[in-house]
Parts: C-alpha cells; sequence; structure tokens
C-alpha cells in the first residue's frame, strides 16, 4: 500500500485545509488520461467508488483502483520550493 512521508502530509495538509473546502478533502492520485504510466494528483472533496482510501494524521489520499496495484510499494514524498510551490515524488520503500 503507498504510504506518506512526514513531508507528504504537511503538503497534502496546506492544500486541503484551504478556506472553503469540504472537511474530508483529500488528494485523489489517478492514472492519467492518454498517458501511458502517467499519473494525475488532484484535490477531491472524497473518495469515489472503488478508490484506496490512505490516512495518516489527519490527512487523506484517495488513489484510484487502477493507480493503486502500481503505488502498492511506493511512498509518496513532497517538496516546497523557495516559491511556495509543491512537487510530489515516489519513492520505493526502504
Amino acid at each position: 500500500m503507498l504510504t506518506l512521508t512526514d513531508h507528504a502530509v504537511a503538503a497534502i495538509r496546506n492544500l486541503t485545509t484551504q478556506p472553503g473546502l469540504p472537511e474530508e478533502t483529500g488528494l485523489r492520485i489517478a492514472p492519467e488520461d492518454g498517458d501511458a504510466g502517467g499519473l494525475a494528483l488532484s484535490l477531491s472533496d472524497g473518495p469515489r467508488a472503488g478508490d484506496q482510501v490512505i490516512e495518516k494524521a489527519d490527512v487523506h489520499v484517495f488513489v484510484q483502483p487502477d493507480a493503486a496495484t502500481a503505488l502498492a510499494d511506493k511512498a509518496l514524498d513532497a517538496q516546497v520550493n523557495e516559491d511556495g510551490e509543491v512537487s510530489f515524488q515516489l519513492q520505493s520503500q526502504g
């Protein structure tokens, strides 16, 4: 199952706790349309049918079933640059 680093949790928390977003807002990971092997990340107000739900601390990640298998042995990490832009990376679980 995909795991989340502490950096990823902090980045997801910052994205999902913006004013006006529902409390259950989380990060959704799904295959990118038209791109072989690419993944799309987006904010979602909750899981969709069949999504794998990953919770750590107070954040939620919803993984679309077709992406869950490919991410089973991965960890999601995040970095924030000087401009405050978030970059997510996948790492092998060690």
